[in-house]
């Protein structure tokens, strides 16, 4: 049997998208294998909003190279094929970088890839145009599904961020229809999806057609999408401050299976950096979106995305994001060094900060997030939360899942109960995870 290796890079979108692609060449044959020195296809599934995941994947493709010659000696075709957004932004450039590289395919056209991979047998083959039909079509239907589930409700943006490739990369906003994600919603559910998070660059911008027709907002979406039987938890990523409309706020305090968890990249915490980021909302506006968060769910964890060392951030710009980290406070966050993507506007900036400062800045900001994550994780001590299980742990007799506000738990209890929720009183929390004990209700109700 043929077997296909897929490794993917970067945002949850691109996880989605690594799967749908194993799901497709499935359909046509292809077992899954996690060890690469056995596939016949290998998919680099890749990521181009910083500059060192890029690298990342010309120095994998090096390493291919190598694996491919080895297998052909022995009489073994490799199709190496680099998708995502990578592929779509430096289409034939890969080729010309990488020779081993037998097709180059865009975020949006992975649902060509068999003919593609049957066309690569003749010839290197590219495909980067933003196609008219929907891929989601052409896509195999999904037999079989983890309990905790991406779902892609909307792809594309429209911000035009000066540090981001995104709208180059994935093309402008375009939300799929109420009727086609209840559709897929379901069939997760029915292979055992218990939780679901709909995904997309800007998925607080969905407006997909409802049932009339007419165009429908995220809350809407998610109260059809909570009437699923068997479906016991929403979540949803990645948001702009922009786009969350009040609906969506008062969604938080009326949807039962939405979690109490918002991920709401902020960037900076200087007005002006913003305003050269092309963010188009201020610190302070960012900051009364939170309370109004928070009112209406005064538990909800918060998450966010920073960039230190934007062109021409300067150390009282750097300051005040520390003072917004520290009056707001996150349960989590990502954040990175600024890297200039070409094609952006900030790329072409002459102001560059040092990267000794960047290095220095984020240093500082992590230790702060840190320090906050660590606090937000301790407070669950001595509580009994609801851990949704989702596979089993890493010893023998152990389960791990997660609560409502995204934090991973690990308890001993038997297989059976994943894809439940199990109350677990929690007992100490390490680094990374919570540990804790099931609990039965009498117990929790203690």
């Amino acid at each position: 049997m043929k077997k296909a290796f897929v490794k993917s890079y970067g945002c949850q979108m691109n996880a989605y998208d690594a799967g749908r692609m194993s799901d497709l060449l499935a359909s046509q044959g292809y077992a899954a294998t996690e060890s690469v020195e056995e596939a016949d296809v290998v998919v680099l599934n890749t990521c181009h909003i910083r500059e060192k995941a890029a690298d990342k994947v010309y120095s994998e493709l090096g390493r291919l190279r190598v694996l491919k010659t080895a297998r052909a000696e022995a009489g073994l075709d490799t199709r190496i094929v680099v998708a995502g957004c990578v592929a779509q932004a430096e289409g034939k450039e890969i080729l010309a970088r990488a020779p081993s590289v037998d097709v180059v395919v865009g975020p949006q056209n992975y649902h060509r890839l068999p003919d593609l991979l049957t066309r690569s047998a003749s010839t290197r083959v590219v495909d980067t145009e933003f196609p008219v039909e929907d891929k989601f079509d052409h896509l195999p239907i999904r037999r079989t599904a983890a309990v905790s589930s991406f779902l892609t409700v909307q792809e594309g943006c429209d911000k035009f961020c000066a540090f981001c490739v995104v709208p180059y990369t994935r093309g402008a906003e375009v939300s799929r229809s109420v009727e086609a994600i209840l559709d897929e919603a379901r069939k997760l559910v029915r292979g055992g999806a218990r939780e679901l998070t709909l995904i997309g660059q800007n998925v607080n911008a969905y407006h997909g057609a409802g049932a009339d027709g007419v165009p429908v907002t995220l809350p809407a979406l998610m109260r059809a999408l909570e009437s699923i039987p068997g479906l016991l938890r929403l979540r949803y990523t990645t948001s702009h401050p922009n786009d969350m409309a009040d609906d969506l706020v008062r969604a938080h305090g009326e949807i039962a299976a939405l979690m109490p968890y918002l991920h709401l990249p902020v960037q900076s915490g200087s007005t002006r950096v913003l305003q050269a980021m092309n963010r188009k909302h201020t610190g302070d506006e960012y900051r009364r979106l939170i309370e109004r968060v928070r009112r209406v769910r005064p538990d909800i964890a918060l998450s966010s995305d920073f960039i230190v060392g934007f062109p021409g951030e300067t150390d009282v710009e750097f300051d005040e994001t520390m003072r917004l980290v520290a009056e707001i406070g996150f349960a989590s966050a990502y954040s990175f060094k600024y890297s200039p993507r070409p094609g952006t506007p900030a790329a072409e900036r002459e102001d560059a900060v040092p990267e000794a400062v960047k290095s220095e800045r984020l240093a500082a900001l992590q230790a702060l997030l840190d320090d906050q994550r660590h606090a937000f994780n301790a407070s669950a001590v001595g509580h009994v939360v609801e851990v949704l299980v989702e596979k089993a742990g890493r010893h023998p007799g152990q389960v791990a899942g997660k609560t409502p506000h995204l934090l991973p738990v690990q308890f001993d209890a038997p297989a059976a109960t994943i894809g439940t929720v199990v109350p677990v009183r929690v007992v100490r929390a390490g680094s990374n995870s919570l540990f804790g004990e099931a609990v039965t209700d009498e117990a929790a109700a203690a």
